[in-house]
């Protein structure tokens, strides 16, 4: 009997064990209730393991800032050349996203993604390596970048599933840390991995050990969290214009004009009231090619690149510019430190990557305020309106010292101590300072862009990403030559001049964003 008891018992746990690995290989596994009705502590888990990914995009693109010049030598490059390793890498940041962003949304994964991002990730690290010619390097980087730029759009989507408005700005900051933290912490580990005898190299060996560890703990304790808003939501919307239909599927109209009559109207928004009731128990995608009262459901094509199309709204291109100008200087400045402080201070590779310990402190302390702050302050805004939502109550009072004096601050401070040969300690602070502005402008932004975009996180944020990483191309390209001609004061007092740009856009959208929204119908 207990022989019995015992196979039973090895049999389930054999059985448990089978389902486990057989749902965690799904490439889309049911999302059997609400993702927001998750325990605290699962979706601390799930933000942490998509900020590990996010942080990938940052950590791999500056991991090997202090073994530019290594790597100019060894591959007889010119310094064109080795910059473009950097400078695309960048730039398909900023493209990528909206492919991953567009696969997400029509097929309604996050998981598997980011599981198919760490693969690429993995293999191209393992290509640099054992690259002989900086052209064939350029080439790798670019692929690696596609890999690891899921978590920047993909990421941002998993954080609308997981929380509702009121609690989204501190889930944004802990996964902003890690966006933020990794092109900080990447030139501090790469910096002693030059200096061991695989020199440059090395950096890309960890790279691929990092990545390793990141699909481990994705594919066995982040599940996966796509929620259905039709589904889950308590109250379905009642929709009577076509543009304003559920994003995966369109209304085609038979009829060349509407009627105005009460009766018809009443008609129209009944079917299109049933349409939402449908979607809502998943049974709308069998309706495809069925025509209603004239009306016909069929679904929309796979369309990549329609993430870009959001950017003709000016609530989302507006945004997206800030964030642009913002992370754009802060990169610019990441690019120019390493030689930047060799030259004036004479420092060695090592001894540079600790240079960014302060950039590091900077976001640390920008992201826990703003987590603290913005929530809070959206809700206060929200009770003096007598509870009454409005998408730009998270434009909240903190982002206004840290993007018009902070962040601009720290940048005059690191540039014309470097220009004057003062302490270096001085330029680390500086550096520090500016990172503490960005760090909660960035954050606030990109919680604005999901939430003036409900059902479309992903594609508003890779959207917005590809300005954002637009401008970190460009700024970072520019950024030696302006030194070399206008010296590193200037230079930062153009970047300082950009965030108050950045911050006149947003303020802009603070007093005007609910109209300008409806503008375009949202």
């Amino acid at each position: 009997m207990q022989k019995d008891e015992q196979k039973l018992n090895t049999s389930i746990k054999t059985s448990s064990i089978k389902n486990f690995f057989k749902r965690r290989c799904l490439i889309s596994p049911p999302v059997e209730s609400d993702p927001r009705f998750l325990p605290a502590s699962i979706k601390n888990g799930i933000v942490a393991c998509v900020a590990l990914v996010a942080c990938t995009a940052g950590f791999s693109s500056t991991i090997y800032f202090p073994g530019l010049p290594y790597v100019t030598e060894e591959l007889h490059a010119q310094s064109i050349a080795t910059t473009l390793t950097a400078a695309l890498f960048v730039l398909f940041m900023g493209i990528a996203p909206v492919i991953w962003a567009s696969i997400s949304e029509y097929y309604h994964i996050r998981r598997f993604l980011f599981l198919i991002a760490m693969v690429i990730f993995m293999a191209t690290s393992i290509g640099a390596v054992f690259v002989h010619n900086i052209w064939v390097l350029v080439v790798v980087r670019c692929i690696q970048s596609i890999g690891v730029s899921s978590g920047q759009s993909v990421g941002a989507g998993c954080i609308a599933d997981l929380y509702p408005v009121e609690e989204r700005g501190a889930a944004f900051g802990k996964y902003m840390f890690g966006v933020i933290f990794g092109p900080l912490l990447g030139p501090i580990i790469g910096g002693f991995l030059i200096m061991s005898p695989l020199g440059w190299r090395a950096t890309f060996w960890f790279c691929f050990a990092f990545g390793i560890f990141i699909f481990l703990i994705t594919f066995f304790f982040t599940p996966e969290t796509y929620r259905n808003d039709a589904k889950y939501d308590v109250q379905l919307p009642i929709i009577s214009s076509e543009k304003n239909l559920p994003e995966n599927h369109a209304l085609e109209s038979t009829k060349n004009t509407i009627t105005s009559t009460d009766d018809d109207t009443l008609s129209q928004r009944s079917i299109v009231t049933a349409i939402d009731v449908a979607k809502s128990v998943n049974i709308i995608d069998k309706m495809a090619g069925i025509t209603v009262n004239n009306y016909k459901l069929s679904k929309k094509r796979f369309n990549p690149f329609a993430p870009f199309a959001l950017l003709r709204h000016p609530f989302i291109f507006m945004p997206s510019i800030t964030a642009g100008l913002f992370f754009g200087a802060m990169f610019a400045t990441e690019a120019i430190l390493p030689e930047a402080f060799s030259k004036t201070y004479g420092l060695a590779s090592w001894q540079t990557g600790l240079c960014y310990l302060g950039a590091g402190i900077g976001n640390l302390g920008g992201a826990f305020v703003g987590s603290r702050l913005s929530d809070r302050l959206l809700m206060r805004s929200r009770r003096l309106r007598g509870g009454i939502p409005k998408a730009e109550d998270r434009l909240t009072a903190n982002i206004w010292i840290a993007g018009f004096i902070f962040s601009p601050l720290g940048n005059l401070i690191f540039g014309w101590v470097v220009e004057h040969k003062l302490n270096f300690w001085g330029a680390i602070i500086g550096f520090g300072i500016q990172c503490f502005g960005n760090v909660q402008v960035m954050t606030t932004v990109t919680a604005y862009l999901v939430d003036s975009m409900p059902g479309r996180g992903a594609a508003a944020t890779a959207a917005a990403n590809f300005i954002r990483f637009g401008f970190a191309c460009i700024l970072s390209l520019i950024s030696t030559p302006m030194i070399a001609s206008l010296g590193a004061g200037w230079t930062s007092t153009l970047f300082a001049c950009l965030s108050w740009l950045g911050m006149f856009i947003v303020l802009i959208l603070k007093i005007w964003g609910e109209p300008i929204r409806h503008f375009s119908g949202y």
